[in-house]
């Protein structure tokens, strides 16, 4: 279940980025078309998942470090 939970989030946070993007970058003159929104979109996916990952690893090392 932890896989599913994992790729629901990815797949959520994707839809919502690209959702977030098509609203925002109007407001600040920015204009991209639909490629461009999904490719944006997969960069921020990468280094969201890059963050999880390394605080997720972080957080375990100070558990583990606490439990000694």
């Amino acid at each position: 279940m932890s896989m599913v939970e994992a790729a629901a989030n990815v797949v959520v946070g994707y839809g919502l980025a690209i959702a977030t993007q098509i609203v925002v970058f109007p407001w600040f003159g920015i204009e991209t078309g639909l490629a461009e929104h999904l490719t944006i979109g997969l960069a921020f996916v990468g280094v969201s998942l890059a963050r999880g990952y390394l605080l997720r690893r972080l957080f375990e090392a100070i558990r583990m470090r606490s439990a000694e």
